[in-house]
């Protein structure tokens, strides 16, 4: 009784499966060993598992030579069959792009102050005018830097004279009432000595109220002795009708 036809699938059973995978694999490679010694062919065969383990077989006993010769067979019909034109476009980038790559390198090290040598004098003083719009430049973003600088110092500036402002009005609103009682205070105290300067004052001023008609003689000598003794005072009174 022959065997029955094995369904093509994974095998789910893992002892199975493994048991499989090595069977089938010695198989393998002693079908590739026949077909290498039969047919004198270059046979090269190379198996992971589903560990990651490798098997190879390769009847050449080097199998490096052999995926050598895989490689030219396989990419460099592609890399023949690829059109000329293609080829030429591509190199032709890549001389230009090199070629930039080469002057940008002079460049840098023209302005570093190196490779000046076989420079003429044209391209020297062109390096030079370089050279001062660049430090142009650089003074200009260096000035408006300091600018930007001294306008936030203002505006703290400002902002600090604002709240000195705010603060000297708060102030003020709460000095006004002490001020107020002391002001009355020294008022009250300086009173009395007003009040006695106004009656002495009075009491100089007193005099006659007796209206006299005509010029007498004992009452002018008498006026004209009090009149020099304020005078001597350094008090001069008013004329009293």
């Amino acid at each position: 009784m022959g065997r029955g036809r094995v369904e093509l699938k994974r095998i789910e059973n893992k002892i199975n499966r493994q048991v499989t995978f090595a069977k089938r694999r010695n198989g393998l490679l002693k079908k590739a060993y026949e077909l290498s010694v039969l047919c004198d062919a270059e046979v090269a065969l190379i198996i992971f598992s589903n560990r990651g383990k490798l098997y190879e077989f390769c009847s050449t006993n080097n199998m490096m030579k052999t995926l050598e010769r895989y490689q030219k067979c396989s990419y460099g019909a592609v890399e023949v069959n690829r059109p000329n034109k293609e080829l030429e476009s591509s190199y032709r980038e890549y001389l230009k792009l090199k070629g930039k790559f080469e002057a940008l390198q002079l460049t840098q090290r023209n302005l570093l102050g190196e490779d000046l040598g076989p420079l003429s004098t044209k391209e020297l003083e062109q390096l030079e005018h370089q050279l001062e719009s660049t430090l142009k430049l650089i003074r200009s973003t260096r000035t408006q830097c300091m600018l930007d600088k001294l306008a936030e110092l203002q505006n703290k500036e400002s902002a600090l004279l604002e709240s000195k402002r705010i603060l000297e009005m708060k102030l003020e609103e709460m000095v006004p009432k002490n001020s107020f009682r002391l002001s009355w205070e020294a008022g009250e105290q300086s009173m009395p000595y007003h009040q006695a300067q106004s009656h002495a004052l009075y009491q100089q001023l007193d005099c006659n109220p007796t209206l006299q008609i005509g010029y007498d003689q004992v009452a002018a000598d008498q006026m004209n002795a009090t009149t020099s003794t304020h005078q001597v005072s350094g008090f001069i009174p008013g004329w009293m009708l």
